[in-house]
């Protein structure tokens, strides 16, 4: 039979060959064959058009498989991701010879591939170990790294331990001495530093120590993840007394330090002396709180971080010096190429520069930016091209691939790339290129052109903005015209002839210009953050969101025919999607210690009277809401005990009942089980008794430590966690209890998961 019926099919299959072309089987063959064909004609012509702008995607799928690595879970995943990618890749170079379409897919499969095994590569390079608990012990280490925070009177050391000499007695057995990691951060305050401290120094000291933080709530600042890069395994404060065992200099500090010092005397103390040694330095820590809020609120932020502006204003300053000096000798004038020698010392001035700020990502950016430029003039190529940028951020995804998922990264390179795309598109060429005009009127083109620039260059950021930071500025396109050129063109010229002339004594009257111009840079921030509405804020943005916008601002920047408007959509639909999002009425500090739960006014109300400035900070932001925080204990739908606090919050139509401790000390045992009883969420820093049932959620420390913190909205039921199951990223320290896994599951009284349950009602 079964020979039979192979021979069947082998009698009919010329048949049906010869039919099914007479039927609608053949019509609908040969319409998808030419509407193939046409499309597949319709894409190279496309990408032909737009062959010089091919390259430019280059760094965005290499950034593509690193962000895959930050998002996909563990090395399963990422390795699943990784050989899709190359399978992609492997299929485009087969299909290779049938246009420029698969050659494309060919190349962006291979980098995005590459960009996931550089990330990991990455992380396992810099592995290192992390503190396991928090600790105090005393113990002696290597000075690595001395950063003043003059504005908070602290002074923040980067030591590599030694040996651990002791820890706190404690009742009981005695407890092992700990192993420290290779690297810590520690803080100290300014009057427990000792004299003639300098990197290399050997210290002995006490301090109260503990792992890297991960963020405080969904969607806050991940420590962990930054120190795990930076080979940084405990954090903490050190105290006295401190003694320098071995390699106390008489200096003291070093160059980059001894230079900060002198600005901030020279140009003055307080924000002036700050923002003038942030401009030459890169350092920032002698800048005041207030004032270096108002220049985040004012979108002048950016002024403070050496990037592009200061890099190319050093780098501009050095060329016009040199070339003028060059050609006050007529035999040099004649014989040799004075642009090339002056481009070669900017060259120089740019690495000089970028060493002596500490060499951060953005500045490393700006140098490379900056070197290619003058390798392109010194070319006589065009030199401010997106395939500039391009390059630039290539560079630096190689040597670090973990910038890309940092705030800098993405700022500075979205600023080049906006300003450099909307100067290339030929609409505004023909608008504000040069052209035969009045002063009148050619100062009014610059002055159009230079707030265009500032709106394009706002609106590129709003997201990044809001994503990471949780507000943003709406006023500084207006602001950053004047404070632009402010501190282009005077600020920063009037603070090198001063270091210049200090040479000889003489330097005075230029830090008296320098301090004045920063007087006039202050009040532009302070007034701009002064005006009302001049903060955006919004809660934490889902990343789904935020990856749509990204995409479709890079859709729209680096294509150059009508196809770009497409970029539209995503863009569009991430925008509605962060707009749409709820925000959190709710909000649980992974240690179970401070609470913000949303009052009916729309403002945040903490848990406890006594809360630290930077969390309540981050409860706020993550909470989105611009003001202050107030006080639980302080509002009509909230009774509070010294240990206990009940809260009433209208939310989906109904009311909930949220309980939480608020002290170190235990509540009775019956009490607490009979208030839990009647309540919905019952939040606290203690491990609550098995018989404590709210109604809904219950979040005591062991689950805490398993989700880590938590963002609620309670009329739709959606909760947020900071950790989640599986993820293997290796600055992620999750409990393996498997017992707490399950009174998570069992907390919740569903079988779905944390992130998809529903409110009680719902169910």
């Amino acid at each position: 039979m079964a020979g039979s019926a192979s021979s069947a099919s082998s009698t009919h299959l010329p048949a049906l060959q010869i039919g099914v072309p007479r039927g609608w089987f053949g019509v609908g063959a040969r319409l998808g064959g030419q509407l193939g064909g046409r499309l597949g004609v319709g894409v190279e012509a496309w990408l032909e058009a737009e062959r010089d702008q091919l390259a430019l995607w280059l760094p965005v799928a290499l950034g593509a498989g690193i962000v895959l690595w930050f998002v996909l879970p563990d090395p399963t995943a990422w390795e699943a991701a990784g050989l899709v990618a190359i399978a992609v890749a492997l299929a485009g170079v087969a299909l290779a010879r049938h246009g420029r379409g698969a050659r494309v897919v060919a190349v962006g499969g291979f980098a995005v591939a590459i960009g996931l095994g550089l990330i990991w590569w990455r992380a396992e390079r810099v592995a290192h170990g992390v503190l396991a608990a928090p600790t105090i012990a005393t113990f002696t280490a290597r000075v690595e790294r001395i950063e003043p925070l003059a504005a908070r009177d602290l002074v923040r050391l980067r030591l590599a331990p030694l040996r651990v000499l002791a820890v706190p007695a404690t009742r009981g057995p005695a407890r092992p001495l700990p192993t420290l990691p290779a690297h810590i951060r520690v803080n100290l305050v300014d009057t427990d530093v000792p004299a003639r401290l300098e990197p290399g120094a050997i210290l002995q000291l006490s301090a109260r120590l503990m792992p890297p933080p991960p963020p405080t709530v969904p969607g806050a600042y991940d420590y962990a993840r930054t120190a795990w890069f930076d080979g940084v395994g405990a954090t903490g404060r050190g105290f006295s007394p401190i003694t320098i065992l071995a390699g106390g200099g008489a200096g003291g500090v070093g160059l980059r330090q001894r230079l900060s010092q002198h600005i901030q005397a020279s140009a003055g103390g307080g924000g002036v002396g700050g923002i003038a040694a942030s401009l030459a330095t890169g350092d920032q820590g002698g800048i005041p709180l207030a004032d270096n809020d108002a220049m985040r609120r004012s979108g002048l932020a950016h002024l403070l971080s050496v990037s592009g502006l200061h890099i190319t204003a050093a780098v501009g300053a050095v060329m016009l010096l040199v070339g003028r000096l060059l050609t006050l000798s007529p035999w040099i004038a004649l014989r040799t190429r004075v642009p090339l020698i002056a481009a070669g010392a900017g060259a120089l001035a740019a690495i000089g520069y970028t060493l002596l700020t500490g060499a951060e990502v953005p500045t490393i950016r700006s140098c490379v930016a900056a070197l290619l430029v003058l390798v392109a003039l010194a070319l006589g190529r065009q030199a401010l091209t997106l395939r500039l940028v391009a390059a630039g951020a290539i560079v630096v995804l190689l040597l670090y691939p973990e910038a890309l998922a940092g705030p800098s990264f993405q700022l500075s390179f979205a600023a080049v790339a906006a300003i450099v795309s909307l100067n290339e598109h030929p609409l505004l060429r023909t608008w504000f290129g040069p052209r035969e005009q009045s002063h009148l009127a050619k100062l009014a083109r610059e002055l159009a052109s230079l707030l265009l620039t500032g709106i394009v260059v706002e609106l590129a950021l709003l997201p990044i903005a809001l994503f990471h930071f949780h507000k943003a500025g709406i006023y500084g396109a207006v602001a950053n015209i004047v404070a632009i050129p402010l501190t282009t063109f005077v600020t920063m010229p009037c603070e090198a002839l001063a270091l210049l002339f200090d040479t000889v004594g003489a330097g005075l009257p230029f830090w008296w210009l320098t301090a004045r111009s920063l007087d006039l840079l202050l009040w532009i921030a302070h007034a701009t953050a002064a005006i009302p509405g001049a903060v955006a804020p919004l809660p934490a943005m889902p990343g789904g969101a935020y990856g749509l916008m990204v995409a479709g601002g890079l859709w729209i920047a680096l294509w150059r025919t009508r196809w770009r408007r497409l970029g539209a959509v995503p863009l569009l639909v991430g925008m509605v999607w962060s707009l749409a999002t709820p925000a959190p009425d709710l909000l649980v500090t992974g240690d179970g210690r401070h609470v913000a739960i949303r009052t009916a006014d729309g403002a945040l109300a903490l848990l406890r009277d006594r809360t630290g400035d930077y969390t309540a900070d981050t409860l706020a932001e993550n909470g989105g809401v611009s003001d202050l925080p107030v006080l639980l204990s302080e509002q009509r739908d909230a009774r509070c005990s010294r240990d206990l606090c009940l809260a009433r919050r209208m939310a989906g139509g109904r009311a909930w009942r949220v309980l939480a401790t608020r002290s170190l000390y235990r509540v009775p045992t019956a009490e607490l089980i009979a208030a839990c009883a009647g309540v919905d969420i019952v939040i606290s820093e203690h491990r609550l008794p098995r018989r404590c049932a709210p109604r809904w959620l219950r979040l005591d420390r062991p689950m805490l430590a398993q989700t880590g913190g938590v963002a609620i909205a309670l009329a739709s039921g959606a909760v947020r966690t900071v950790r989640h199951a599986g993820d293997a990223h290796p600055w992620i320290a999750t409990p393996e209890d498997e017992s707490v896994r399950r009174r998570w599951s069992g907390a919740m009284r569903s079988r779905s998961a944390p992130w998809e349950i529903g409110p009680p009602g719902a169910r």
